[in-house]
């Protein structure tokens, strides 16, 4: 059997961060809200040369560095940052190629909101399958859509924990340790335009009046009807994938050793970690970093790791769920192989 494993991650965080206690403040509302409620005690933003794939091409620098291998060794570089970006209309994939000396590679980049890493590593995964002459796969890339939050728009109020960095991971083909295994992934239209910055694109071009109204933010166009409707289904599917990623994978949810999950409020955190069986201890909650868009599971892994959270044999399940919307999770069994 064809064998994938993580080589080594990366992952880079701003030296700039903003308490919840300053979120709260910003937002007019009790600092208790902010940090117990949102699980927000602290943040990562980006200082004045955080761009967004210079972030993932300082992570990446660090997965490479990590691993101990050629930047000339990388067959394909794989974009898992954001398209909020140093320019738009711009292959953020192939600047982090050429920066990272990844020179006799072939780089594209892949987008699906803050689900991009799982669905990415599926993509990778697939590729190195397909393709003999793909043996090292880089994925790296940076996050910061904390650039369009409003605090004083209560609407996006759940986006409040939005942050800044960077990640990247490094996989290889016959590579028989940290394998890589089973994607699961559920994309639901019916949710598509419900959070969207307004103006910048085809539909509102952005204009003076536009910035003036605050339309080149993110906003929510029907924020009861989307919390009526979304509310129930996400938790469904966000456990509808762990267990569906487990199962292809050859495991079940009683196998599970450690769940890396984005951070979202701390009741629903909670709720996860009950439905699967988990204790506090087989997860990280990440109230002191925020939510780092498809970062958060490279950042769970490796605080994870040097907690010693995961050894060698555990089952670590990679869970995002993005904007549009989309739930995924990939499996991965931690350690030397068999």
């Amino acid at each position: 059997m064809l064998q994938i494993g993580i080589l080594s991650t990366g992952i880079y965080l701003p030296e700039e961060f903003l308490t919840g206690k300053e979120i709260a403040e910003l937002a007019g509302i009790p600092a208790p809200v902010v940090e117990k409620k949102m699980g927000i005690r602290k943040k990562h933003i980006p200082g004045p040369d955080d761009h967004t794939c210079e972030m993932g091409i300082t992570a990446a620098k660090k997965a490479i560095a990590k691993a101990g291998i050629d930047p000339l060794e990388i067959d394909l570089v794989i974009y898992i940052g954001e398209e909020h970006k140093e320019y738009p209309l711009w292959t953020a994939g192939i600047k982090l190629q050429e920066e990272v000396g990844a020179l006799n590679a072939w780089a594209f980049d892949v987008a699906l909101r803050c689900g991009t890493t799982v669905m990415a590593l599926k993509v990778a995964k697939s590729l190195m399958i397909a393709d003999p002459g793909i043996r090292t796969v880089l994925l790296a890339g940076g996050y910061r859509n904390v650039d369009f939050i409003d605090y004083e728009n209560p609407r996006t109020r759940f986006m409040f924990n939005l942050g800044a960095g960077g990640g990247a991971l490094l996989l290889r083909k016959g590579h028989n340790e940290n394998l890589l295994l089973e994607t699961e992934l559920i994309t639901d239209g019916s949710f598509s335009e419900d959070v969207v910055v307004v103006s910048g694109g085809t539909k509102n071009p952005i204009s003076v009046e536009a910035i003036e109204q605050r339309l080149n933010k993110l906003d929510v166009l029907d924020p009861e009807g989307m919390k009526q409707r979304l509310e129930q289904k996400s938790m469904d599917n966000f456990l509808k994938v762990i267990r569906e990623s487990l199962r292809k994978s050859g495991y079940s949810e009683a196998d599970l050793s450690y769940l890396a999950i984005l951070h979202m409020k701390k009741s629903a955190h909670e709720y996860v970690l009950k439905e699967l069986g988990l204790s506090e201890e087989q997860s990280i909650y990440l109230e002191d970093y925020g939510h780092i868009g498809q970062i958060d599971q490279i950042l769970s892994l490796e605080l994870a790791l040097k907690e010693g959270k995961i050894k060698n044999g555990d089952v670590v399940v990679f869970v995002s769920a993005g904007i549009g919307y989309a739930w995924g999770a990939t499996t991965i069994k931690w350690g030397k192989g068999d």
